[in-house]
C-alpha cells in the first residue's frame, strides 16, 4: 500500500490506558473555585439510569459495499454524489474558543493553514482551536487544570469519557458546564439530525449525575487490537499461533537485540490486555458463579501478568520505555514487530503507513482456553459548554457540532476528511480520493483536532486498496465473532465515578512494576485486597444492584 495514494478519516490513532497527569492538582483548582458545591452525588447513578438518552434517528446518505451485523459499514469507492446533511451556515459569525486534543503532528496554525480557513467560512464563524497533544508533557488534563484554574474555557471544551485523568469530574460538571439535558435528550435531539445520527450505545458516556453534558464524541466500538507488520512475521510462517508459549518462541526466533530488531512496543499495561484476551479475561466485570467479578480479581488476568513478565525476561519488548515513534519502527518492518491499538485507530493506520497491517485476532493462551475480544466505549467523551457562555448561544455551538457530526457520504464530511478538491486531495480512478502534499499536512493533522470535538459514526474506506479494506472487514467478523462487553456497560456507580480513575492507575502502575521486574508477582494479590476494600467491592455491589433493577 502506498502512503502517498491513501486518505484518513480522523481520529486518535494512538492508545492512552489512562493518563493520571494532572489529576490531583485539578482536584486542588477544581475546590479552590467552587468551593462546597463538591460535596459527592450520591445519588447520580439512579439519576443517570432514569435518564432519556437522545432519540436515535438513522441517516443513511450512502448504501455500503459491504455490510454485517456490528460491523462498520465499509466503503470500496467514495459516492459519485455527496448531499449536504445541514440546513444553512451553522454559526453566529462570532469567534468560537474550543479546547481539543490531538495524538499525532500538531496542525499548521490558522493564519497559514488553508484547511482550517475553509473550515471556518463553511460554519460561519472562526473556531479558534486551541489544540492539546496528548502524547506530550502533562497532557490533556495538565492543560485543563490550567484553563480551569485561570478561568478561562472559552465556548467549548471536550471532557474525555467519565472524565478520563480528571479528579472530580461529576462536581466539575456541575459547577463549571451547562446541563444539556433539554436541548439533546429524548425527542429534542433532532432538531440537530446528524447528532440524532449517532449511535445510542455512544450516548452512555455523555451522561453524568443525570444529565447531559454535551453532544458524545462517537468512536468506533471495537476495542484495543495487535496490529503487525506481516513482513516482519514471515520468518516464523506468520501470525497464527497455537498458544501464548508458541507466541513466545516465536518471538524468540525473531529477536535481534544487536540490530536493534525487537517483537513488541513496551507499552506493557496495553499487552497484559491483549495477552488476558487470549486467556479469557473480561475487561471490566463478569459474571462468575452468580456474582459479579471484576478483570483485577480473575485468575485469566493474573496469568496474562504472568505472561508478560516472561515476554520482559525474554527482552521482547523495545528496551526504551519513552520510544515515541513506535508505528514507524513497525513501518520499517525490521525494528519491530507489533503495537497496540484501538480499532478505530488501525482503521486510520491502515490507510496512512505504507506496509502490509494486520490483526492477530486473540486465540488460545493454553489447551482449553476460550480467547476473547474486548469491545469498548464506543466514545472518546463528550462536548461541553461552560456557563460563561450566554444560553442564547447554546443552540448556535450545537449546530456548529451538529455540522461537525456529518456521516459519511455527505458534503460536510467529505470535506471535513478530506479539505477542498484541487488543493487538498484529488479523486483518481475509481473514485479514490487521494491527499496532496498540502492535504497531509493540512487537512489530516487539522481533522483529528475538529473531530475530538465530534465526529459522524465509524465506517471502513481504504481508497484504492480494496484488499485492505476487505481484510479490515473480515478482521472485524472474526473480532465480533468472539467478542464481549463488561457487564457493567451503561450501568452506573456512584463509587466507579468518584473513584475507578485512581483504583485503576494504581494497579496499572504495579502491572508495568510486576511485567518489568521491577516487583514480584506476589504483590499482585495483597494489591487485589487493597482495591476491593478502597473501593471495588462498593462497585461491585452497586453494579450488582443497578443491573438486578435492569
Amino acid at each position: 500500500m502506498n502512503a502517498s495514494t491513501t486518505t484518513s478519516r480522523p481520529g486518535p490513532n494512538r492508545r492512552t490506558v489512562l493518563a493520571g497527569a494532572g489529576a490531583t492538582a485539578l482536584a486542588g483548582a477544581l475546590s479552590a473555585c467552587s468551593g462546597s458545591t463538591l460535596g459527592a452525588d450520591k445519588g447520580s447513578a439512579a439519576k443517570s439510569a432514569k435518564l432519556t438518552l437522545p432519540a436515535y434517528a438513522k441517516e443513511t446518505l450512502a448504501k455500503p459495499d459491504l455490510s454485517a451485523p456490528g460491523t462498520d459499514p465499509a466503503y470500496l469507492r467514495y459516492p459519485s454524489t455527496t448531499p449536504r446533511s445541514t440546513k444553512g451556515t451553522p454559526g453566529d459569525g462570532k469567534k468560537i474558543n474550543a479546547i481539543t486534543s490531538t495524538w499525532s503532528l500538531m496542525p499548521p496554525g490558522m493564519a497559514s493553514n488553508s484547511y482550517w480557513q475553509e473550515l471556518n467560512k463553511r460554519l460561519g464563524s472562526v473556531l479558534a482551536m486551541d489544540v492539546v497533544n496528548g502524547n506530550l508533557g502533562d497532557g490533556y488534563a495538565g492543560k485543563l487544570e490550567a484553563l480551569i484554574a485561570a478561568g478561562d474555557l472559552g465556548d467549548m471544551v471536550w471532557i474525555p469519557t467519565n472524565g478520563g485523568a480528571l479528579s472530580k469530574p461529576l462536581q466539575l460538571m456541575q459547577a463549571k458546564f451547562h446541563d444539556l439535558t433539554g436541548y439533546l435528550s429524548g425527542d429534542a435531539v433532532k432538531d440537530f439530525p446528524n447528532l440524532a445520527n449517532l449511535p445510542t450505545y455512544s450516548w452512555k458516556s455523555a451522561v453524568m449525575g443525570g444529565a447531559l453534558y454535551g453532544p458524545v464524541v462517537t468512536y468506533g466500538r471495537l476495542g484495543q487490537v495487535y496490529v503487525v507488520n506481516s513482513k516482519f512475521w514471515e520468518p516464523v510462517g506468520g501470525i497464527a499461533f497455537s498458544s501464548a508459549q508458541d507466541f513466545l518462541d516465536k518471538g524468540k526466533d525473531l529477536l535481534d537485540a544487536k540490530r536493534k530488531k525487537y517483537v513488541l512496543e513496551p507499552a506493557y499495561v496495553n499487552h497484559v490486555h491483549m495477552f488476558a484476551e487470549w486467556h479469557g479475561a473480561t475487561s471490566g466485570w463478569r459474571t462468575h458463579n452468580g456474582k459479579l467479578q471484576h478483570m483485577f480479581e480473575q485468575p485469566e488476568y493474573a496469568a496474562a501478568i504472568e505472561f508478560g513478565a516472561k515476554v520482559f525476561k525474554a527482552n521482547l519488548f523495545w528496551p526504551d520505555a519513552n520510544v515515541a515513534d513506535a508505528i514507524d519502527k513497525v513501518a520499517g518492518g525490521q525494528q519491530l514487530g507489533a503495537y497496540v491499538q484501538s480499532y478505530p485507530g488501525y482503521r486510520v493506520d491502515l490507510q496512512t503507513q505504507p506496509f502490509t497491517l494486520d490483526v492477530i485476532v486473540p486465540f488460545a493462551a493454553t489447551p482449553g482456553a476460550k480467547p476473547v475480544f474486548d469491545m469498548g466505549t464506543g466514545a472518546l467523551g463528550f462536548t461541553a459548554i461552560p456557563t460563561t457562555v450566554p444560553k442564547a448561544r447554546i443552540k448556535t455551538l450545537l449546530n456548529v457540532l451538529d455540522y461537525l457530526a456529518a456521516p459519511f457520504g455527505s458534503e460536510e464530511r467529505k470535506f471535513l476528511d478530506n479539505g477542498i478538491e484541487g488543493r487538498h486531495y484529488t479523486m483518481g480512478l475509481g473514485g479514490a480520493i487521494r491527499p496532496t502534499a498540502l492535504g497531509k499536512a493540512e487537512a489530516v493533522t487539522t481533522a483529528q483536532p475538529v473531530a475530538t470535538l465530534c465526529q459522524g459514526p465509524e465506517y471502513l474506506y481504504v481508497p484504492g486498496n480494496d484488499t485492505a479494506l476487505r481484510l479490515a472487514f473480515a478482521t472485524q467478523k472474526k473480532l465480533l465473532a468472539i467478542a464481549q462487553t463488561s457487564a457493567s456497560l451503561g450501568y452506573y456507580s456512584d463509587t466507579a465515578l468518584s473513584k475507578n480513575a485512581s483504583l485503576t492507575t494504581t494497579m496499572y502502575d504495579l502491572v508495568s512494576d510486576i511485567v518489568s521486574g521491577r516487583k514480584p508477582m506476589s504483590a499482585w494479590a495483597p494489591a487485589v485486597k487493597q482495591w476491593r476494600s478502597g473501593g471495588g467491592d462498593a462497585m461491585r455491589h452497586e453494579y450488582g444492584d443497578a443491573i438486578a433493577k435492569g
